[in-house]
């Protein structure tokens, strides 16, 4: 028996699995975010650990037989979060998140003092990755920067709460700025750029192997016969992959959850830090990845279901077919944007609101902004050589079919869906989880059973690539006027 934890923004999600990755339990704890100035983004790091307490004693209610025979536990997390703690390790602050844009200035600071942050880090410094936190801590609270002792991830505060040990994995860790992404280890060149050392970071361990085990009393409350061991795991777009089966170059992956995200794992480093592409480690061992990133996918369309007083599901239900592209075009910017743009002080808005608009055509304009976002991914992922042809979706946003057939019309590639869309960072973990346990990822990351494949349809397609060019001019547009 395996257990997965993904640690998200929106809550904490566990699954229970058998040997043969059927499932057997699942539970869910609701997370919340503080928001406490604008562009902020912040959550307590011990709303994590009770959230983990729930999920747990939920899982052991469901099944304690099942739980009894748990061999290994594995970590997925929202990237970048960071996290200080003193030298006894309790949290100084709040986490500071990863959609959480404070930390502009930093960024343009560190880029032109330190150029190996886009070599060996392979990334553009954007207020999302934990460096540059880290640098507005050291500048804004000092006092609070002088007590930090360590600094670690969501999930790996979790997994110190679970084993006691300050542990991190290679693809988490590569979202912070300060690994060297093609050697897999810290830089202490990056670390020094924003006061740190390798003392003030955990020990790196590969996301398939063992990272420690479970505390006794822990083991006690949950019933397990031996303590499991807990997997290095990873951050939640690589435990996805795993989750997904995207672990063999060339296969991807997209994400529709509250960030998007276009996922293609690769054989070697392969940064493009000019159109803003992320590279990282993956959570397998001798295997990176690439990710085009954008800020809000489905945290569009719960804006627009807010600010309607609907349902998500609402909204996309009446949905049920488009002929092209919405009347009304969206930027999807509520926060900002990384890929291509990496632009912290962009704003969303639609254009071409008539009286005519209404609730359908602003869903539709949604859906399609998005999915032009994830377009502009996908030509920064072909800039940099990298050719996706099909992906297979994950995230809540997955579960809207017409909006899976935008994307692969609009991508012109095909969308796969498994039979279960939701648990994929979570499905990642217990396999990585499995893979610790069982000392081999032979056999681990199989792809899921799907439940359909969409096709581009050709008629969308080329409608969707005129909207597609008229849709890029906005951007350009818009800083020109000096939004």
């Amino acid at each position: 028996m395996f257990i997965g934890i993904d640690i998200g923004t929106s809550s904490v999600k566990a699954i229970l699995l058998g040997e043969d990755q059927s499932l057997i339990a699942s539970a869910t704890a609701e997370l919340t975010v503080e928001r406490p100035h604008p562009g902020w983004s912040e959550q307590d790091p011990d709303s994590w650990w009770t959230a983990c307490e729930t999920v747990l004693d939920a899982l052991k209610a469901q099944a304690p037989r099942q739980m009894a025979a748990v061999k290994g536990i594995g970590l997925s997390g929202h990237m970048h979060g960071a996290t200080l703690l003193d030298s006894a390790g309790n949290p100084l602050r709040p986490c500071i998140l990863w959609n959480d844009g404070r930390s502009g200035k930093q960024c343009a600071e560190l880029e032109a003092s330190e150029p190996k942050f886009l070599t060996l880090g392979g990334n553009r410094v954007m207020p999302g990755f934990t460096a540059p936190k880290l640098q507005w801590v050291r500048e804004n609270e000092p006092e609070t920067f002088a007590r930090t002792e360590m600094v670690l991830l969501p999930k790996d505060y979790v997994r110190f709460k679970l084993t006691g040990d300050y542990v991190g994995d290679m693809s988490d860790s590569a979202g912070t700025l300060w690994l060297d992404v093609a050697i897999r280890d810290w830089s202490d060149e990056l670390l020094a750029a924003t006061g740190l050392s390798r003392k003030n970071m955990p020990r790196l361990v590969e996301g398939s192997e063992s990272s420690g085990t479970l505390k006794p009393e822990l083991c006690a409350r949950w019933g397990f016969g031996a303590a499991p061991v807990v997997a290095g795991g990873g951050g939640d777009n690589a435990a996805s992959a795993c989750g997904v089966g995207a672990v063999e170059p060339g296969s991807a992956f997209v994400s529709l959850g509250t960030s998007g995200v276009l996922f293609v794992t690769n054989d070697r480093f392969s940064p493009n830090v000019e159109s803003a592409v992320h590279a990282f480690c993956h959570a397998v061992p001798d295997t990176w990845h690439q990710m085009g990133v954008i800020l809000s996918a489905t945290d569009s369309l719960n804006w627009l279901a807010r600010t309607l007083k609907k349902a998500p599901s609402e909204l996309t239900g009446a949905l049920t077919s488009v002929g092209g592209p919405s009347p009304v075009s969206f930027l999807p910017y509520l926060g900002g944007e990384r890929t291509p743009h990496n632009d912290v002080g962009i704003r969303a808005g639609f254009f071409g609101i008539s009286h005519e608009t209404d609730d359908a055509v602003l869903t539709h304009a949604v859906l399609d902004g998005v999915a032009f976002a994830l377009k502009d991914c996908l030509e920064a992922l072909s800039v940099a050589g990298t050719k996706v042809e099909r992906v297979l979706a994950v995230g809540g946003g997955s579960r809207s079919e017409v909006w899976l057939e935008i994307i692969a019309s609009l991508l012109n590639v095909t969308v796969d869906v498994p039979v279960d869309g939701d648990f994929g960072a979570s499905l990642g973990a217990a396999r990585l989880g499995q893979a610790a346990a069982l000392g081999t990822t032979e056999g681990i990351f199989a792809k899921p059973a799907l439940k359909a494949s969409i096709d581009p349809v050709p008629a969308l397609t080329e409608s969707y690539a005129e909207g597609y060019g008229r849709w890029r001019k906005l951007y350009p547009a818009l800083k020109q006027a000096g939004f």
